[in-house]
C-alpha cells in the first residue's frame, strides 16, 4: 500500500492494517513561500517518512492598528488570489510535486483565527463589546478566505486542514457568541470544501485554551477529526472520540510530550501504547502542530514505529 491509498483508505470500510502517521511543524521564514516552501516540504515529508504533506499557512492577516473598536470591523480589506498567490505557489509546487504519491491538504485557519491575526486579538473582546457590528469582520475575512480555497481548489488540492477556535472553555462567558457569530462562518467555507474535496481534517485548536465541550462540532464537515484528547479535567481516548464524531480519528499524541522531548525508546514506546488502545481507523499524528525546533529524528521514529505496528 503506498502512502496516498494509506491515507485515503482511512475512509473505506475495510480494516486497517498498516498506520498512516503525519506530524506538522512550521518552517522558518525563508521557507514559507514559493519554491523554497515546496523544497522545505518535501524535504520534511522524505525524511521523516510521514503519509500525507500538509501545506502550512504562513500569509497571515496584516494587523490593522485602525480597528480598535467593534465599529472598526467594516475596514478590514477584503483579499483578493493577489494576496495569496506567495502561498498559491507553494500549494501549486507541491500538488505537482506530491500528489501522486500522497494526499495534498492545505492548511485553513478559521475567520475568527484571521480576525485575531488582523487585530492582536481584539475580536474577542469587540464581540462581547457588539457582537452584530464586530461580525462584519469575520465576514469579511470569510470572504477572503473563500477566495484562497477556490484557487487551492483549482490547484488540485485533496482537501484541508480545517482549524476552528472560538469555542474554548475561557473564551466567552456567553457560548452563544460562538454559535451565533464564529461557527456560521467556520460551516461557510468548511461546507464549500467537503463538497469538492476528498480528505478533509476538522481541527479543533486548543493554541489558546482548552475545551469542556466537544458537541458544538459534531455538525462540523470534515472526514476525519483531530483534536486534544484532553476535555476539562476528564482524558477521553481516541476511540471516544471516534465514536462521538462517527468519523476516523487522527492524533495520539501531545505534541508537547514525548514526541518533542523524549527518547527514541520512550517514543517508540508511547506510539505503541497509543496504537494498541486506537480505533478500528485511526491515523498517528499530535493534537496540533509541533514545536518548531523539534528534532526531525523523533518525528521520524515515531512514525516508523507506527508504520511497523500490526494489529
Amino acid at each position: 500500500m503506498n502512502k496516498r491509498d494509506a491515507v485515503l483508505s482511512l475512509l473505506d470500510d475495510d480494516r486497517q492494517s498498516y498506520i498512516p502517521a503525519g506530524f506538522f511543524i512550521h518552517f522558518y521564514p525563508d521557507c514559507h513561500f514559493g519554491q523554497a516552501a515546496v523544497n522545505k516540504h518535501l524535504e520534511y515529508f522524505r525524511y521523516t517518512g510521514m503519509d500525507l504533506v500538509k501545506i502550512q499557512y504562513e500569509r497571515n492577516f496584516p494587523h490593522q492598528p485602525e480597528i480598535q473598536t467593534p465599529a472598526d470591523w467594516e475596514k478590514l480589506p477584503l483579499y483578493q488570489k493577489e494576496f495569496f498567490q506567495p502561498q498559491l505557489e507553494a500549494v501549486a509546487g507541491l500538488v505537482k510535486a506530491a500528489q501522486k504519491e500522497a494526499v495534498v491538504i492545505v492548511t485553513l485557519y478559521s475567520a475568527f483565527m484571521c480576525t485575531g491575526q488582523a487585530s492582536g486579538g481584539l475580536i474577542t473582546e469587540h464581540l462581547q463589546q457588539d457582537p452584530e457590528k464586530a461580525k462584519k469582520g469575520i465576514e469579511i475575512a470569510a470572504e477572503s478566505l473563500m477566495v484562497f480555497v477556490k484557487e487551492c481548489i483549482k490547484l488540485g488540492v485533496d482537501g484541508f486542514y480545517a482549524s476552528t477556535q472560538g469555542r474554548e472553555a475561557p473564551r466567552f462567558a456567553d457560548p452563544t457568541l460562538f454559535d451565533t457569530y464564529i461557527k456560521p462562518y467556520d460551516l461557510y467555507l468548511m461546507e464549500e470544501i467537503n463538497r469538492t474535496c476528498i480528505f478533509n481534517v476538522l481541527h479543533i485548536c486548543d493554541y489558546h485554551y482548552g475545551y469542556n465541550d466537544l458537541t458544538p462540532f459534531l455538525d462540523y464537515p470534515g472526514h476525519v477529526v483531530n483534536c486534544n484528547l484532553k476535555l476539562a479535567s476528564k482524558e477521553m481516548t481516541a476511540r471516544e472520540v471516534a465514536e462521538m464524531f462517527g468519523r476516523p480519528y487522527m492524533g495520539g499524541l501531545d505534541r508537547k510530550g514525548i514526541i518533542a522531548t523524549g527518547s527514541r525508546d520512550e517514543i517508540k514506546q508511547e506510539v505503541e501504547r497509543v496504537l494498541c488502545i486506537a480505533p478500528d481507523k485511526f491515523m498517528l499524528a499530535a493534537d496540533c502542530t509541533l514545536p518548531g525546533d523539534v528534532n526531525w529524528d523523533n518525528i521520524k521514529t515515531a512514525i516508523d514505529t507506527a508504520h511497523a505496528y500490526r494489529r
